[in-house]
């Protein structure tokens, strides 16, 4: 799959913020993010949507997005909530055919700033929220 975005960083032809990887998945930050620390979670391979992944890959990309919203919380990120999001579809305003968990720290007070990167997300300034992820995601 040469035109799909996450293909391309799984196979390392992409730049990414890296935050975890196992076998079959691969935990990056959001290019345009929404909060701080806004990562995703790729299964390494291609499905476009949910009906097409295989269930216990499901499982585990949802088991690390577990571990992610932990290390959100609980780490140095400080985070008060997280969303855990999947856009199953176009109408579910899916903007990548690969299918992908969105793992967003929320903290308090943000609800309108949050609203209103959803509707002008802007491009990421740094990736210092990978490490603070990636840190506590270790304890």
């Amino acid at each position: 799959m040469p035109e799909c975005v996450f293909c391309a960083i799984v196979a390392g032809e992409a730049p990414a913020a890296v935050v975890a990887e196992t076998d079959d998945l691969l935990a990056v930050l959001d290019v345009r993010p929404v909060s701080t620390g806004h990562t995703l979670v790729v299964p390494k391979a291609h499905a476009a949507r949910l009906a097409e992944l295989d269930g216990a890959l499901g499982e585990r990309m949802f088991a690390l997005g577990h571990r992610l919203a932990r290390a959100a919380r609980e780490g140095g990120l400080g985070a008060d909530g997280v969303n855990l999001v999947v856009n199953d579809g176009r109408a579910a305003f899916q903007t990548v055919d690969h299918v992908h968990l969105h793992v967003i720290p929320r903290f308090a007070g943000d609800k309108r700033a949050v609203l209103g990167r959803v509707l002008r997300r802007r491009p990421r300034t740094s990736d210092g929220a990978a490490a603070l992820l990636r840190a506590a995601l270790q304890d």
